[in-house]
């Protein structure tokens, strides 16, 4: 794993180079610039991970500097105000603006190496929480006892340790994403960034912006590469990626570097590549679909995660997990399945794998507070969401006894899950499916509480 990359900026040549030599005898990596416009391109040439932002400069004051970096709250990284001849005001003004802390001069060497530390620290604790909001069913190790998730786990404590790519293949809601954060957690960067990329919710121009970032008038704007850097980028659903992306993203991985949108300087990078499809590449490339030169960058390693209805056996074990999850993090009350419920689950076909497992769960707690949970209510809560088409499908009373509003909302929450998964997480298909402008879909999912990523899992 990289050292944290630090930019010091002070038109001082003696404070410049002295905080640049004790913070390389800490083993950090750290550039220098001696004002403003030099700033401006250290910054555009990598992202830092901490800046050192002096106040008073001959050309651009920090604050200046400071306010434009965090134009729309995108400041990227923690960023640590300095001055020899500061204010009350101006400290509070750095504050305001989005700065970390603000140190005087002189410098106690102490305390700048003590709040470094703490800026970084608190950081990754602010990105590691952003992932926990936005994914916290994330399951630190995969559930489940039986012979073929033990191997699987003991595959991926092997592949962790390694550098190379790792292609993960499975249907939906197999746990894909669970694998992929379980593998960045074993390996030598797990205290880096892990930084997803829904490749299937994004299109067009802002395919390989969100991956690339862009450079405009001066401004940049850092795309899940560079976020990325020194820890692990995660593909979700590479098939879905658009062609002229893919040549982006197979020159980046050939030369480990890559231009910005309307950049033209090279941008160096370092990650870890984790990439899923639920799609068999080799056909999409023999079909013309997907490029044939990435296909053998990312499949690596592929490691196979089997569908549910393979691997049953972990059905009581992923059943109690999500009881216990639901009733620690939703405070819905706690219930047992009974043995005749437990038989009939283990049965179940499983389509939607454990994704839909984990959303039966939560149904079942939500509709009754009885203690146990018995074959019938399994029953029906299985009617309820069966695709039409499938043995024994159809509504169920439950559905139908609800008022009309209601029970429209709940149909098309079914349908557009449904059509989710059909589609891969697909946005584009999706819309011509359910024949909707893709604004009132993005509306419509939002209304109705439904995630895309997670649906399709």
């Amino acid at each position: 794993m990289t050292a944290p990359y630090i930019l010091v900026v002070d038109d001082e040549p003696d404070i410049r180079n002295l905080v640049q030599e004790i913070l390389a005898d800490e083993g950090y990596e750290v550039a220098v610039a001696e004002n403003g416009a030099s700033a401006r391109e250290r910054r555009r040439d990598r992202r830092p991970d901490l800046i050192l932002l002096d106040i008073w400069m001959p050309d651009t004051d920090g604050i200046t500097l400071l306010k434009e970096w965090n134009e729309g709250n995108a400041l990227h990284c923690p960023v640590i105000m300095m001055s020899g001849h500061g204010t009350v005001e101006t400290a509070v003004e750095a504050t305001r603006l989005g700065a970390y802390d603000y140190l005087e001069k002189p410098l106690s060497l102490a305390k700048l190496l003590l709040t470094v530390e703490r800026a970084l620290e608190a950081d990754q604790l602010a990105r590691e929480n952003r992932g926990l909001r936005s994914r916290t069913e994330t399951v630190i190790e995969p559930v489940g006892k039986g012979a073929a998730m033990q191997a699987l786990r003991e595959q991926v404590r092997l592949v962790a340790q390694r550098e190379t790519a790792v292609l993960l293949i499975g249907e939906a809601g197999s746990g894909k994403e669970t694998f992929a954060r379980y593998l960045h957690a074993l390996s030598p960067r797990a205290d880096a960034p892990f930084v997803e990329v829904p490749v299937g919710t994004i299109t067009g121009q802002n395919s390989a912006l969100e991956l690339f970032g862009s450079e405009e008038g001066g401004r940049v704007h850092f795309g899940r590469l560079e976020q990325a850097n020194g820890g692990t980028l995660f593909l979700d659903g590479i098939a879905d990626m658009e062609m002229q992306t893919q040549t982006h993203l197979a020159s980046a991985l050939q030369g480990q570097g890559f231009l910005r949108l309307g950049g033209s300087t090279e941008v160096r990078t370092d990650v870890r590549l984790i990439a899923s499809t639920q799609r068999d590449l080799e056909e999409e490339v023999a079909a013309g679909n997907f490029r044939e030169d990435l296909y053998y960058q990312l499949n690596v390693v592929p490691i196979v995660l089997p569908p549910l209805r393979e691997h049953c056996e972990d059905v009581p074990e992923l059943l109690n997990y999500y009881l216990n999850w639901f009733a620690d993090h939703d405070k819905l009350p706690y219930r047992r399945f009974s043995v005749a419920a437990q038989n009939r689950l283990r049965n179940h076909g499983w389509p939607g794998n454990i994704r839909e497992l984990k959303n039966l769960v939560q149904r079942l707690l939500i509709l009754s507070n009885q203690e146990e949970i018995g074959q019938e209510e399994v029953e029906q809560a299985l009617g309820s969401v069966r695709p039409a088409g499938d043995e024994g499908g159809g509504l169920s009373p439950a559905l139908l006894d609800q008022p009309l509003r209601e029970a429209r909302e709940a149909f098309e929450k079914l349908y557009l899950e449904h059509q989710l998964r059909e589609v891969g997480g697909n946005m584009s298909q999706l819309a011509k499916r359910a024949g909707m402008e893709r604004t009132h879909l993005y509306r419509k999912l939002r209304a109705l509480g439904i995630d895309p990523k997670e649906v399709v899992g």
